[in-house]
């Protein structure tokens, strides 16, 4: 009997090594990471902020980079969130809106009385809004996207959202706009261009100001530790999306992302940290870059940035 169980609890135990490695070892992982967590992290004290920071309140700041372009933050939320309000002359977009724990849309209002088009950069909660309502809202129209939709109704999946992490329901969308990757969105005066950039997620997206050399991209690039081993990252997909961004975008480009690693100042790249991303990519394809830790590994990019994916032998390429 004893060597019964120990075969039968040594098959269970294959059996879920298995299902780890070959079946949805990511969501599993997610899973695990949010019951250690434990729920929602509190709110971080007040930091200083540069100089040129506003504070809205007691939780959102705004930066103006341009007459037309702000930065609003959310320096309190563990994350250190930034989304970007965009304007032309017709009409505004907002690219991100953080987790929601705070109203971003009372802010975006109070810098323009045209109406807003919203748009997340990839459909993880903590850019997503969830409880926020838009009145128009635009996607990117990627397999990802189209996949969860119900004609133009949308609820991002859990895979996709990630919430649960938080204790964070997904939202359910009408969708007004959908965006072909490779489109432009016309702002009045002012358009912007809609590249698909997976790698961190299937869904992600930037947006390129062609006018003012300004790509803003999300969680695809920013300072400090990007993510490549969560549910619908992807190895292969970052190194796809990365190379004709180094090959097309010009070297006067500044990138604005939606995570910073810490106060004061915006998150912000320039062209060099883009073809860094690039290069680092191909070598870890090639087998040139080698990771440090366990799990996720640290795949180093330069002084600003890492890249944390999945031990080599495990990766998606």
């Amino acid at each position: 009997m004893n060597m019964f169980r120990k075969r039968w609890a040594f098959a269970l135990l294959v059996f879920i090594l298995a299902c780890y490695v070959y079946a949805d070892r990511r969501y599993l992982a997610m899973r695990v990471f949010a019951f250690q967590q434990g729920g929602a992290a509190p709110l971080l004290e007040k930091a200083e902020e540069s100089p040129d920071t506003r504070w809205f309140d007691d939780y959102f700041t705004v930066d103006i980079i341009l007459e037309d372009t702000y930065a609003i933050g959310e320096p309190r939320f563990w994350q250190q969130n930034y989304s970007y309000l965009i304007v032309g002359t017709e009409r505004a977009v907002l690219f991100d809106a953080g987790p929601g724990i705070r109203d971003i849309r009372a802010v975006a209002e109070s810098l323009t009385d045209l109406p807003i088009t919203f748009i997340p950069s990839h459909l993880h909660y903590d850019h997503t809004g969830n409880t926020v309502t838009f009145d128009q809202i635009a996607l990117i129209d990627v397999p990802a996207t189209r996949s969860r939709a119900r004609g133009d109704t949308f609820t991002p999946g859990s895979r996709q959202h990630l919430g649960f992490s938080e204790g964070i329901a997904p939202p359910t969308w009408e969708i007004t706009e959908w965006l072909e990757p490779g489109s432009e969105i016309d702002l009045g005066e002012r358009k912007l261009e809609v590249f698909f950039t997976p790698g961190h997620t299937d869904d992600s997206v930037s947006l390129f100001d062609n006018e003012n050399d300004f790509l803003f991209s999300g969680d695809f690039l920013y300072p400090g530790p990007l993510y490549a081993f969560l549910p619908t990252s992807s190895m292969r997909d970052y190194l796809n999306a990365a190379t004709p961004l180094a090959r097309d975008m010009p070297p006067t480009l500044i990138i604005f992302g939606a995570h910073r690693d810490g106060p004061p100042g915006l998150p912000e790249l320039e062209y060099q940290d883009l073809a860094d991303l690039q290069r680092a990519l191909r070598s870890i394809y090639e087998g040139e870059l080698d990771g440090e830790g366990n799990w996720p590994q640290q795949f180093p990019v330069n002084d600003r940035i890492l890249i944390l994916a999945e031990p080599r032998w495990m990766q998606d390429w």
